[in-house]
């Protein structure tokens, strides 16, 4: 029996996107969301983030963030823009149905969770990838006897009052956790492997946004060259804080490894006073803490892993062919699979912001996936 037009892993802002604008298209779609809330994602996130991307270029499709809202949105305000969003266009999740697997059922696809399967012609993974985080390991980590914890599982520092901390990846997590752990005189420390790039929120009184969205149709060694003078004079050097600037731009970071340049709010004001310190990269763990591949060891009460995320969808489509790089990332996103009736949104980092490009994808995906019932 097939029990929708589409089926919908997710009640993200993906996943809500794409139902929303598949519904306005007139097709039947089903969303599975294995919590019990939409958006619980971002209801775990830690609690001083706000969107890096303003709020006029990171409304979903039909309904813009309210004007009512900061420039840049805090977490709260973006759940509860989800919440809202999802009322508006009376999407109405299957909570707390965790998917398992997904494979063909001749020409259909077969979506088994835990309670029961749900069969339907067009399936799109909409997880993000947040539910994946990236544990590294070193040497000598059994042995240390203070915590460790991803920054997925960070809040706020009050559980951290006189600790030392060290905070390993220079992300945007990392930077973040890192700025709001110095303003809580927190004595934190930040571990960089590598060379980094690093873009101010702002550029000449626009949102760095507004930039990369006029400049996407360039090639990213022509946008990155063209920005190079303007972003060096904006950030100021970096030679002496122990921060390296990568001779790969922005833009090629992003398109080629899939890597987000950290968007300052603060931090580099803050390793420039000293409050937070930088260290290079992690060689071993010791009892107490860890030895830097080119300083001494430190000792530390806590170290948070702000190291990413590493998804592998193989396991939810074990039998999918030509449709996964070698990571088990998806090759193709919002746009057609080599999967018939296979879609993936908002899994591919984006230089002109994660919620509008999901925005984008979710439309794009609703007008293939009619066209394909059509046929």
């Amino acid at each position: 029996m097939v029990d929708a037009d589409t089926i919908v892993v997710g009640a993200g802002p993906a996943g809500l996107a794409c139902a929303a604008a598949m519904s306005q298209l007139g097709l039947k779609v089903g969303i599975l969301e294995k919590s019990d809330v939409v958006a619980s994602v971002w209801r775990r996130h830690y609690d001083r983030l706000h969107l890096h991307s303003d709020r006029g270029h990171s409304g979903l499709p039909g309904m813009p963030m309210p004007r009512t809202y900061p420039r840049y949105p805090s977490r709260a305000q973006v759940v509860e823009y989800l919440e809202n969003y999802a009322a508006h266009f009376d999407l109405r999740p299957i909570f707390n149905s965790t998917v398992r697997t997904i494979g063909r059922d001749g020409s259909t696809w077969r979506v088994d969770a835990e309670k029961r399967s749900f069969v339907a012609p067009v399936v799109v993974i909409a997880t993000g990838w947040a539910d994946f985080p990236h544990l590294p390991t070193w040497p000598g980590a059994d042995a240390y006897t203070g915590s460790v914890i991803h920054s997925t599982e960070y809040n706020n520092p009050a559980a951290l009052a006189g600790k030392r901390v060290l905070v390993v990846g220079f992300g945007n997590s990392g930077g973040e956790i890192a700025l709001d752990l110095a303003q809580a005189s927190v004595d934190v420390t930040l571990a960089v492997r590598g060379p980094v790039q690093i873009l101010p929120r702002e550029l000449l009184g626009l949102p760095i946004l507004t930039w990369a969205i006029a400049e996407a149709r360039l090639p990213a060694r022509v946008a990155d060259f063209i920005n190079a003078p303007a972003i060096r004079l904006a950030v100021g050097s970096v030679k002496h804080l122990g921060l390296k600037i990568a001779s790969k731009g922005p833009r090629r970071m992003i398109e080629e490894d899939r890597r987000i340049p950290l968007l300052d709010v603060g931090t580099l004001a803050r390793i420039r006073d000293g409050t937070i310190k930088v260290r290079g990269g992690i060689d071993r763990f010791t009892s107490d803490g860890v030895v830097f591949s080119n300083t001494p060891a430190e000792a530390f009460d806590c170290i948070i892993l702000a190291t990413g995320f590493s998804p592998d969808l193989r396991k939810l489509l074990p039998e999918a062919k030509g449709v996964f790089d070698r990571h088990g990332m998806p090759l193709a996103t919002g746009r057609a699979t080599l999967e018939p009736g296979l879609f993936f949104c908002g899994l591919i980092a984006s230089a002109t912001g994660q919620l509008r490009e999901i925005g984008i994808e979710a439309q794009r995906i609703a007008q293939l996936a009619k066209a394909y019932l059509s046929r």
